[in-house]
């Protein structure tokens, strides 16, 4: 099961995770599919419950135009095309040969700190 890590965290955290990513995936070492967002608001905003649904549906029917996807979840296509179109730009989404949409991750991983690390 592929897994995608979404956390929130400061620059300088996510800096510091970067750097040990880089020097590990240069000794050949699997990392970790994350993503870094900045404050619980960003979060909320990326992974709204009309974004999470548009994830879940892609995850369960892969394969779907924009078109196609708006219909099944009974949406405005522009809306649709806007959460898809950021949700690929973070990551979340991505499309497959033909250019359908399709999710390359099964499972989300959210963390969300309430005390800054010491």
């Amino acid at each position: 099961m592929k897994k995608l890590y979404v956390e929130v965290m400061s620059s300088g955290e996510a800096l510091k995770r970067f750097s040990r990513a880089w020097k590990g995936a240069s000794a050949g070492k699997a990392q970790d599919a994350t993503i870094g967002v900045g404050s619980i608001a960003e979060l909320t905003a990326l992974l709204s419950p009309k974004r999470m649904e548009l994830l879940r549906h892609v995850a369960q029917n892969p394969g779907l135009s924009i078109r196609a996807l708006a219909g099944a979840l009974r949406r405005d296509y522009k809306n649709v095309h806007t959460d898809v179109s950021e949700l690929e730009a973070r990551h979340l989404l991505g499309r497959d040969e033909a250019g359908l949409i399709m999710a390359p991750f099964d499972e989300l991983v959210i963390r969300a700190p309430l005390r800054e690390a010491a």
